[in-house]
């Protein structure tokens, strides 16, 4: 009997960045744990992730009153999601014309 391997392709970082942007602009703010599930991350990576996303201006981190933090997407953010819809779009047309 032949034992089946299933790979699983890793994601890029620029992958897992937009996975957090588009996270956020449907879910709305999260805390970080709802990220995590939501976006498919472990614990360990998510504060890098994120804190790269704020230093680019497409993440913010918000203080409720009770002191926790929710992270949400910029205005920023959600132009930088729909450049990259659109790019995609493009690219997925010169894929198929190239078939």
């Amino acid at each position: 009997m032949e034992k089946q391997v299933h790979t699983q392709m890793r994601r890029s970082k620029l992958e897992t960045h937009i996975d957090i942007l588009k996270v956020l602009a449907h879910s709305g703010p999260l805390k970080p744990t709802h990220i995590m599930n939501k976006a498919n991350l472990n614990g360990g990576k998510l504060n890098e992730y994120l804190s790269f996303l704020i230093k680019q201006g497409l993440v913010e981190e918000r203080t409720l009153k009770k002191g926790s933090s929710v992270f949400a997407v910029t205005q920023r953010g959600i132009i930088v999601l729909k450049q990259l819809r659109e790019i995609s779009q493009v690219l997925h047309v010169v894929e198929e014309a190239q078939r």
